[in-house]
């Protein structure tokens, strides 16, 4: 079996390549994971020990939105790809033009690429909950609520939803769209998406730095743990198609909590550990990008597909402190 990963030196792409080396082969068919291609556009600050390492791991570092880069991944064909690559909310919000040549431009050259392979590739592609959105969106959202997004990044994220809706009706590959809520808790420094700040609240204080909250305590948002966002992507690709039938994209299990109750877990799970402060400083910008998104999310439909959750917002902040914390 060979995977190819796109914004693969990202810190979910890492962990999708991680996961998948660990296990070894995936529940789609018997062959074991021969190779994993990692392509992105730049070496990232950090890779995780030993991922480069394997000899079953090889990286490509090009522009998605450029057809030539993307022609020339497929010298080799794949039997399942992961397209994380994007231009996340808040880049997406100041440069238009670019969020329309990555996400949009570049979706198209992969999907067209793996469609010429015509080996029924598996495909999950990562969109998010900021495809929900307008002055109608329901107090809770689900996978049959109508997407009228109030971002760019938002609107890229339902097209190659529909894409992929198509591109599988026709068989031209088989695909499925994991629709992502706000990854908890990434390492490293703060990104360009507008929910970055929802990470370093966590993150920052555990470091004994201070963290600028930019929007009210009191605004609710889905999230899940990187873990079951991992084992979720891998837990997609590998269902069978009929469980997915005609609508292939699935809201990722999530939390619904705001960012007053995400503090408060953070103090009872770090125990006697020195956190830095919490600054209460808004941002308009931020703010009303946020708030443009579902508060709360009924994911039940990816529940009842086996797609996995975990408990609470202590457990997720307990794995993030023995995985990038007490590990170091």
């Amino acid at each position: 079996m060979k995977i190819l990963i796109t914004g693969g030196a990202g810190f979910v792409g890492q962990r999708v390549a991680m996961e998948c080396l660990h296990r070894g082969k995936l529940d789609i068919s018997d062959q074991p994971i021969e190779s994993i291609v990692l392509t992105d556009n730049a070496d990232p600050p950090f890779w995780h020990d030993g991922l480069r390492e394997d000899k079953r791991v090889t990286t490509s570092f090009g522009d998605i939105s450029d057809s030539a880069y993307v022609t020339s991944l497929f010298e080799q064909s794949f039997d399942v790809v992961f397209h994380l690559a994007s231009i996340v909310s808040g880049q997406g919000e100041t440069d238009f033009d670019l969020a329309m040549r990555v996400n949009l431009d570049g979706t198209r050259y992969l999907f067209e690429e793996i469609r010429a392979q015509k080996n029924n590739a598996r495909v999950v592609f990562a969109s998010s909950v900021a495809s929900f959105g307008g002055d109608d969106m329901p107090d809770v959202v689900n996978d049959q609520t109508k997407q009228t997004p109030r971002t760019t990044y938002g609107m890229t994220k339902v097209i190659g939803e529909l894409l992929i809706n198509d591109y599988s009706r026709k068989g031209f590959f088989d695909g499925r769209s994991a629709r992502l809520p706000t990854v908890i808790v990434r390492p490293g420094k703060p990104n360009q998406a507008a929910s970055s700040f929802v990470s370093g609240l966590f993150r920052e204080p555990l470091n004994g730095e201070p963290c600028v909250i930019p929007v009210d305590p009191s605004l609710v948002m889905p999230v899940l743990g990187y873990k079951s966002i991992v084992d979720g992507l891998i837990k997609l690709a590998e269902l069978a198609p009929e469980v997915l039938g005609s609508d292939r994209a699935v809201g990722l299990p999530a939390l619904n909590v705001s960012v007053q109750e995400m503090m408060d877990a953070l103090k009872r799970a770090a125990g006697n550990r020195h956190l830095g402060e919490h600054v209460l400083q808004k941002d308009q910008a931020i703010s009303t990008i946020c708030e443009s998104w579902p508060k709360y999310a009924d994911t039940q439909r990816g529940q009842d597909m086996g797609l996995p959750i975990e408990s609470s917002i202590e457990e997720i902040v307990t794995q993030y402190i023995a995985d990038y914390l007490e590990a170091s």
